[in-house]
């Protein structure tokens, strides 16, 4: 079982990107699956997170209005598309599943987790 985050990479302040996050060895479909971040130093923080059939979403405060979470259960990936980025949002970004299928922003709560991708924003 391996959840595979992608898409990172150096961007300019104001710039976007889309982070993928991909599932093998089983399906998700009946989880819901969050978006963390870590930047040096600091915690693991939650970003958003979507329920296992995308009606149900939540965020962070920091970046509500800004990024945008969604899935496709058919190719067992979820996205996260992160516009406006700010020298802030610099971290490593992991995918995880949850153990419900309902959104969690409790790290405890997810039991998968990949390996993450590094995003840096420049100002």
């Amino acid at each position: 079982v391996q959840l595979q985050a992608s898409g990172g990479g150096l961007v300019q302040a104001g710039g976007s990107l889309r982070l993928s996050c991909a599932a093998s060895g089983r399906t998700f479909s009946n989880n819901a699956i969050g978006w963390f971040r870590q930047a040096p130093g600091k915690e693991r923080e939650f970003i958003a997170s979507i329920s296992w059939n995308g009606g149900s979403t939540k965020y962070a405060d920091s970046v509500k209005g800004r990024f945008t979470i969604s899935r496709d259960n058919a190719k067992n990936t979820v996205f996260l598309q992160m516009n406006n980025l700010k020298p802030e949002d610099t971290a490593v970004y992991y995918c995880a599943a949850a153990h419900y299928a309902v959104p969690s922003t409790t790290p405890g709560l997810h039991r998968y987790w990949g390996q993450g991708t590094l995003v840096t924003v420049s100002s």
